[in-house]
């Protein structure tokens, strides 16, 4: 199994299995075909080392020219993708993987997630031991979930011994997810938060933000991505335009007070999710 090591900016601690990410990664959806592969070569050329995709963002191919097109060494850059919900099932997942190496035009995906638990159709654990004879096979480097719940993950480790290393999650100032960042802290996971600028939600406008952003001298947006690394929670921003993409990954210049982050983890909200996504319950196909 390879370990994969991003030297450009900080890193977040090893994942269990050793591998090291970046502290910020970068987003792909919903990005497609050139503009989603002049997106990435140019997240790729103002810093970003981890790339996230999926099945059903349906921009792996451009993900993948974008890798074939970059100066960046291979070796210094992490490829994400996810399994989608209709190719649950330990079979299915195997030919999975291999239509998403096709797709990237790679012979090993450095980081492979699944997508969403789908409990009705309560295939997850079957997909998850496929993960675990792809990384035992080295054709993974490390396995991880989306939007699992301490149940779903503890059911997956209890099942095959091995615990996931990340769990993306929808996580922003409005749902703050501290259950379950406690859970992920407490088991070894790495909580990568998906949607972390709350997308349309007025996150970037509330009073907690737009004061901190006054008193520091930044953007909403980089007091945002600075609160996710304080709260350990690696946040995978998207866009398109090479200006923001500098600013998003700017942020080792300043440092939120504790009274700061605490103020900004207070704007969570019972209803704070941003769309229907409450994974005991939610389908992806």
């Amino acid at each position: 199994m390879r370990t994969r090591r991003w030297r450009t900016v900080p890193c977040m601690p090893a994942l269990t299995d050793g591998t090291t990410l970046p502290d910020i990664g970068f987003g792909t959806y919903p990005l497609r075909g050139e503009e989603a592969t002049s997106a990435v070569l140019s997240a790729l050329e103002v810093g970003y080392r981890l790339i996230d995709s999926a099945v059903n963002y349906r921009n792996e191919d451009a993900v993948g020219r974008a890798i074939a097109r970059t100066d960046v060494p291979r070796e210094e850059i992490i490829v994400a993708t996810k399994i989608p919900g209709r190719d649950h099932g330990f079979d299915s997942t195997l030919a999975s993987f291999d239509r998403s190496t096709d797709a990237l035009g790679l012979e090993h995906i450095d980081l492979y997630l699944i997508h969403w638990p789908n409990p009705r159709v309560d295939q997850y654990v079957d997909t998850w031991r496929a993960m675990v004879r792809l990384q035992e096979e080295g054709r993974v480097g490390s396995i991880g979930v989306s939007n699992f719940t301490p149940e779903y993950l503890t059911r997956v480790a209890d099942a095959t011994g091995v615990m996931p290393a990340l769990n993306q999650v929808e996580l922003h100032p409005f749902f703050p997810q501290v259950e379950l960042r406690a859970f992920h802290e407490q088991h070894g996971i790495v909580t990568e938060a998906g949607s972390p600028l709350g997308k349309a939600a007025p996150v970037k406008e509330s009073a907690p933000v737009a004061d901190a952003a006054a008193a520091h001298g930044v953007t909403p947006a980089q007091v945002i991505l600075r609160w996710h690394q304080q709260v350990g929670s690696l946040p995978i921003p998207k866009s398109g335009d090479p200006g923001r993409q500098r600013e998003n990954l700017d942020l080792g210049g300043f440092t939120l007070a504790d009274e700061e982050v605490a103020a900004i983890t207070a704007l969570g909200r019972p209803d704070g999710r941003l769309f229907g996504g409450d994974p005991t319950t939610h389908q992806e196909m």
